[in-house]
């Protein structure tokens, strides 16, 4: 013990005065002691026989933005005082590739800059634009409906897009009310089809449901409810407790009853949802009847198998005519058109496309009629040309049923508008009700997913 501690009086000064290597534990604080700022600075202009500036004011950033930030910069530092020191030759290199470094991170985040720039930029014109279309909308075209829907005018204003201020009134106008119906006819269907929830929850139990005609199944609660939880699920607007769930509920509750012919159709509750974000209770359900009263919509969800294979055939004689390679690409592995299409009608692509470009296909689909929906089809097949050229059917098939989110409604309606509906000097409706009497044609194009 004695010699322990003698030992170890020996050699205090020399630990505090000379610091060593100590692994796997920590120093003491009596043999560690705080050095002063200026000792250290002193120690570093020592060790490497350089002194130190401090930058002068006029040295400061002034451009921080194109400068690289705190996140991606590095700081260069020596090696720790009880560390060996670089050589000369490591130094220099270490140098080299720190200077590497924080050049590329300055070019990295100068691109960035840019790019937030230009998307700013594009960003206030387009809201300017939006703005000045408002005031148009509102002051010009919307008083003198009738008289400008029809013009060049309003229809290359429209084909931009409507600004959303006006949206909802726009389509109510396009739309149309052929019906007739009215806000109280709305309130009396809403109540009937409360009267059926009740008695539904009340009396029914999931065998009489699954016994009962087609319109009561489908107007019931629980089926209602769990498509709405589908829809626009990452909105969380229409789930359960959320500020839209109940009117959607409500709307699609009162068409089954206003429709029982046609009743609850998976896919509706989309339609209805977008009219619902642009418009008010009574007027999203007018418009909503309305809509599905279209001959294509009512084709579709009524599941009319032979007037569905006569709009296939129509849309593939503009697919031949506009995209041939990709069209003959399709026909090599017996892809039909109601693989992808169905789709993309049943829920006027409100479910494929990010919502704010799907409000814009419906912008011209008010305005043009069901022609549209099927040139949009073309205008995506046009878009991805390219890349479906190269995939096989189990490819192509789930690519055109999930499409990439990061699609541009620029991209996509320049592709839209490159898109011709003219074969033969014969236009979209002269085309399908050629279709319509000939129906061996029908026979003809019969697609084997519509047996399943």
């Amino acid at each position: 013990r004695n010699f322990f501690t003698k030992r170890t009086k020996e050699l205090k000064p020399a630990i505090q005065s000379a610091p060593g290597w100590k692994l796997f534990g920590k120093v003491p604080p009596r043999e560690n002691l705080p050095k002063d700022s200026k000792i250290i600075q002193q120690e570093y202009e020592a060790r490497t026989g350089r002194m130190y500036k401090p930058p002068p004011p006029s040295a400061r950033r002034k451009n921080i933005e194109f400068e690289p930030l705190s996140t991606t910069a590095l700081i260069l530092e020596d090696r720790p005082a009880n560390l060996p020191a670089k050589s000369v030759e490591e130094a220099l290199r270490h140098r080299q590739e720190y200077d590497e470094m924080v050049a590329e991170a300055k070019k990295r985040e100068i691109k960035e800059a840019h790019k937030r720039k230009k998307i700013m930029r594009e960003r206030f014109k387009q809201e300017e634009n939006i703005a000045s279309a408002m005031v148009i909308w509102v002051n010009e075209i919307l008083p003198n409906w009738e008289g400008m829907r029809a013009t060049r005018r309003v229809r290359e204003l429209w084909w931009q897009g409507l600004p959303p201020s006006v949206r909802g009134k726009v389509w109510s106008l396009a739309v149309g009310n052929e019906l007739n119906i009215t806000p109280e006819l709305y309130e009396i269907f809403l109540s009937r089809a409360k009267e059926r929830w009740k008695s539904f929850s009340e009396t029914s139990s999931e065998n009489d449901i699954e016994g009962a005609s087609v319109a009561d199944r489908e107007a019931s609660l629980e089926l209602i409810k769990l498509d709405i939880s589908r829809t626009f699920p990452s909105l969380y607007i229409f789930q359960k407790g959320g500020p839209y769930h109940d009117l959607l509920h409500s709307v699609l509750g009162a068409y089954t009853c206003y429709r029982p012919d046609v009743g609850y159709v998976q896919g509706m509750s989309f339609i209805a949802a977008v009219l619902i974000l642009n418009l008010e209770e009574a007027d999203a359900f007018i418009a909503f009847a309305n809509l599905l009263n279209k001959p294509c919509q009512l084709a579709f969800f009524r599941v009319d198998h032979s007037m569905m294979l006569k709009y296939f055939a129509a849309f593939e004689v503009f697919f031949e005519e506009n995209l041939p390679k990709l069209f003959l690409h399709f026909k090599s592995y017996s892809l039909t058109p109601d693989i992808y299409l169905i789709d993309w009608i049943f829920t006027l692509y409100s479910k494929s496309l990010p919502l704010d470009l799907a409000c814009r296909v419906w912008d011209v689909f008010c305005r043009d009629g069901e022609e549209f929906l099927f040139r949009t089809g073309l205008g995506i097949l046009r878009l991805y040309e390219d890349i479906l050229l190269q995939m096989d059917f189990i490819h192509i098939a789930q690519f055109l049923t999930k499409l990439p989110e990061d699609i541009t409604s620029e991209k996509l309606f320049s592709c839209i508008a490159a898109i011709q509906m003219q074969n033969s000097n014969k236009k979209w409706a002269q085309v399908f009700a050629s279709l319509m009497k000939d129906n061996k044609e029908g026979d003809k194009n019969h697609s084997p997913a519509l047996k399943s």
